[in-house]
């Protein structure tokens, strides 16, 4: 099993911070390089089927071992890391955790707090890799990566564990709301898949939030300060009284399970235009577009108080709650709940308080249901993973695969 730890530890030393301001796909060339080792790795493991496409999607095959006739099963990942914090240069260490706070950086006085975090305290006795404490870690999702590959290769190293054909899939630009853009579904050939793209141990999860981007831009008046009276018209004001008309319950760090919200990712500007870039998330539809509605709303207002065109806004939905979809194939979370439950881990179902690929893939007629890396503080210098979750994660990975054989859990 240290083959997963290796393989991550290797990851991670490749940047793939994708990027909101970017106009290609992928949003940024260093992704590519990552997508390089993976093709090549895949092929040295035997794998058929290795392709390495224009956008950056690699997918490979690994053969059927029981007979035609079982769906194809997919399993899928994604390559970059958030834009939120750096991802260049990444120094993981691994530590023995025997409670209290874990120094991560001593001349900077950076420490992982249980009295902030207090799940860490569940791994005590435990190896758990960190950070130095000035970038992410990039477990998500390059755990998932490192276990999704781990799992294929234990199963081409047991041969007597049965598995029907099974399609590997990794894709840039998932933490900017672009994996699945050119994601062609019907090159993939999966029937069902799991992304390997989730948080703690025993997570499944089948709901995420409905999803929206919205950048509104404020135009403003400049005027020499010293006979601005009645004339200026301070754009950045503006964008903070924009801001301020929201509610202020309905952020990120006062809301919790299916409690939407309004994020703002940034906010740049000068008195002549402020532009204010946010993320919209719901679980609920209906209330997903009354949120959407009075974002539109105090851009109206806004406008019959500093004149026409003095906001506006443009909202574009991202993805959309994928319960609609797995509901209608629950023996997809029956599977994962049942690998896990033979492997003594206990499942968590929970709703996701953000993305994934899958969310998108449902919609498109691929059933993917979301299941855990093992990470914790994701998009953070404090983010961390224990070394037993990872392992357990390519368990779990390998008893789906090996469940899915059996015609008898499987949806006629």
């Amino acid at each position: 099993m240290e083959r997963v730890i290796e393989r991550f530890l290797r990851y991670v030393s490749v940047e793939t911070t994708s990027s909101f301001e970017s106009d290609s796909f992928p949003s940024t060339a260093s992704q590519l390089d990552l997508a390089h080792i993976l093709k090549t790795e895949m092929e040295e493991m035997g794998l058929k089927g290795v392709t390495l496409d224009d956008h950056g999607y690699v997918m490979a095959t690994l053969p059927s071992n029981a007979g035609d006739g079982l769906p194809v099963l997919g399993f899928i990942a994604h390559m970059d890391t958030s834009p939120d914090v750096s991802g260049k240069d990444i120094k993981p260490s691994i530590v023995d955790y025997e409670g209290g706070k874990i120094v991560i950086n001593k001349d900077k006085d950076i420490f992982i707090d249980p009295r902030l975090f207090p799940e860490l305290e569940e791994y005590v006795g435990e190896r758990l890799i960190v950070t130095d404490g000035t970038t992410l870690l990039g477990a998500d999702d390059k755990a998932g990566i490192a276990e999704i590959l781990s799992a294929i290769e234990y199963l081409i190293s047991n041969p007597e564990i049965k598995h029907g054909e099974i399609r590997l899939g990794f894709t840039p630009d998932e933490e900017v709301g672009r994996g699945t853009e050119y994601f062609n579904v019907e090159k993939f050939g999966a029937d069902y898949a799991y992304t390997v793209d989730g948080g703690a141990l025993g997570e499944i999860q089948y709901e995420t939030f409905n999803a929206a981007n919205t950048e509104v831009v404020v135009k403003g008046r400049n005027i020499h300060p010293g006979s601005a009276k009645g004339k200026m018209k301070n754009s950045i004001l503006i964008a903070c009284e924009f801001n301020d008309l929201l509610p202020s319950s309905e952020v990120p760090a006062a809301t919790e399970g299916r409690e939407g919200f309004f994020h703002l990712l940034s906010i740049r500007g000068s008195v002549e235009e402020t532009i204010l870039k946010y993320i919209i998330r719901e679980h609920n539809m209906e209330k997903f577009e009354r949120k959407k509605k009075m974002i539109k709303e105090i851009a109206v207002f806004l406008n019959s108080k500093y004149g026409d065109d003095t906001v506006s806004l443009q909202t574009r939905d991202s993805y959309y709650n994928m319960k609609e979809k797995i509901e209608e194939k629950m023996f997809l979370v029956e599977i994962a709940e049942r690998a896990m439950e033979s492997l003594s881990i206990r499942p968590r179902i929970s709703p996701v308080r953000g993305g994934t690929d899958g969310a998108r893939l449902s919609f498109m007629g691929l059933p993917t249901p979301n299941i855990f890396t093992g990470g914790h503080n994701f998009h953070g210098r404090y983010e961390y993973i224990p070394v037993s979750s990872m392992e357990k994660a390519v368990m779990v990975i390998v008893k789906i695969a090996e469940l899915f054989s059996r015609r008898e859990n499987l949806d006629s």
